[in-house]
């Protein structure tokens, strides 16, 4: 009989980074299972931080950028039975050098709103990227 204790349910938030009429995407190059896919940058909250924190700090580490956190965009989305996934608006603190792929991607493109449908997606990332065309652009 196993614990459960493996079966945690975890939250991993993701930024979509507004810059004028663009967000910065990134293309994964590892797991090679979702390499070539699309997300928005982000990983696990870790224990005792906030969802806003886990965004800050995982901004640092994958894109090399301090971010200033907004509202969530969307609901929460499914990963699997144990991921959530909580995407959040952001922009780059000022004076912020242009945010460079550190871990897990091999590119990142500022896209125009209009573009984001284009790209091939995680899965999750999909409802984020319809609700992006859809809320007003003067919020972020």
């Amino acid at each position: 009989m196993t614990s459960g204790s493996d079966q945690t349910p975890v939250t991993v938030v993701g930024a979509a980074i507004a810059r004028e009429d663009s967000v910065l995407c990134a293309r994964r190059s590892a797991p090679a299972h979702l390499a070539g896919k699309w997300e928005f940058p982000g990983g696990k909250v870790e224990a005792g931080e906030s969802d806003a924190e886990a965004v800050v700090r995982e901004c640092r580490e994958e894109l090399g950028v301090e971010v200033r956190v907004g509202e969530q965009v969307g609901a929460d989305a499914r990963i699997d039975d144990r991921f959530t996934l909580r995407v959040f608006l952001a922009r780059l603190e000022p004076g912020q050098p242009e945010p460079s792929p550190l871990e897990d991607h091999d590119l990142l493109a500022w896209v125009p709103r209009a573009g984001l449908p284009g790209l091939d997606w995680l899965t999750p990332d999909v409802p984020i990227v319809l609700e992006l065309s859809r809320i007003p652009w003067s919020n972020l």
